[in-house]
């Protein structure tokens, strides 16, 4: 009995040695992450293909303007859906903090300080949205939803028919700037954030009770976890990130209107879903998601380039997002029977 206790694991050891050197390929190939960089690739050989422009290096860079903003509010977007909730009201949040950025302009606060005013706005939100639904245990998409009309509906009644202009040039700077004049402001602040995200989500205890709850929240709970206190934080996260967004863009574009925008949350969405965050919660990296960013951009940029209408894009989206919903579910059920 000694000897084949001694022995059956040596047996065992060498046979998984083996199955996993006979299915590394096949391993690889089903991580999503790894079919978006094949993606990414394909997208950008077409381009250079189609498109002689496509590879001018200060056109690449001008392009990451289009994406950048939109990332920037992905990331968190990301830990929101792993957890099992989701915020629609993103863009009337970038909308408010831009209109209270015009509001503190108008009365002399420095550019500094519309800064402070533009992030603590969408922190501000995002701790509305974000207790609503942990003391009131309300769906997540039911309170943002109607956050939405709400946030969008105060930028609207203090703007009317009017625009903020005449920002300082410190926001034009980070908006539309570079560093070096090689690299853009936006894209460099983005590739931080998403770093941090990174190490936040795949490195610390942090980011692993935010997996557990969207595993299982009522076991994360029963292990000590304290589960409303990480989904609020996450919410708080979210606004502070779209207030930030909303600093950059208003930079960017140099006015704030009430319809500043409009429609991003479906892009948003899109991108954290098609970088492999699953809908149902606990599963998704921050790779996967600035994967679909630079994918979905460089969709893009290749499509503004052969001057095809912008409606033409909100088609792919929509379509991207319903097939990367779709088609999992589909091969889980086919696997299945």
């Amino acid at each position: 009995m000694n000897i084949m206790a001694d022995t059956a694991p040596v047996k065992t050891a060498r046979y998984d040695i083996g199955e996993r050197g006979s299915f590394r390929i096949a391993d690889l190939l089903r991580q999503w992450e790894f079919l978006l960089g094949l993606l990414l690739v394909a997208v950008f050989c077409i381009n250079c293909l189609l498109l002689p422009h496509f590879l001018d290096f200060y056109n690449l860079a001008d392009s990451t303007f289009n994406f950048s903003e939109k990332a920037l509010i992905a990331l968190p977007m990301a830990l929101l859906i792993i957890c099992r909730e989701i915020d629609i009201s993103v863009s009337a949040v970038i909308a408010l903090s831009s209109v209270a950025m015009g509001v503190a302009n108008h009365y002399g606060v420095p550019a500094v300080g519309l800064f402070v005013v533009g992030i603590g706005t969408g922190t501000l939100c995002g701790l509305l949205n974000g207790l609503l639904v942990t003391r009131f245990a309300l769906p997540s998409i039911v309170v943002t939803i109607g956050s939405m009309s709400l946030f969008r509906g105060l930028a609207s009644v203090v703007l009317g028919d009017q625009a903020f202009t005449n920002y300082p040039e410190l926001l034009s700077d980070w908006g539309q700037g570079y560093f070096f004049d090689v690299l853009p402001r936006p894209f460099a602040v983005l590739i931080v954030a998403a770093l941090a995200f990174a190490a936040l989500l795949h490195c610390t205890a942090w980011g692993r009770r935010i997996y557990a709850i969207g595993n299982n929240p009522v076991a994360a709970r029963f292990s000590g976890i304290a589960v409303d206190r990480y989904r609020l934080m996450l919410f708080v996260l979210t606004g502070a990130m779209a207030g930030l967004a909303g600093c950059l863009l208003t930079g960017r574009i140099g006015s704030t209107r009430p319809n500043i925008a409009l429609g991003w949350e479906l892009e948003i969405i899109t991108v954290v879903i098609l970088g492999g965050v699953s809908i149902a919660g606990g599963a998704g990296t921050i790779g996967g998601v600035l994967l679909a960013v630079l994918t979905l951009g460089m969709v893009t940029y290749g499509l503004a380039l052969a001057n095809i209408p912008g409606i033409i894009m909100t088609i792919v989206v929509g379509a991207l997002l319903l097939t990367t919903i779709a088609v999992p579910r589909l091969l889980r059920g086919k696997a299945t029977r």
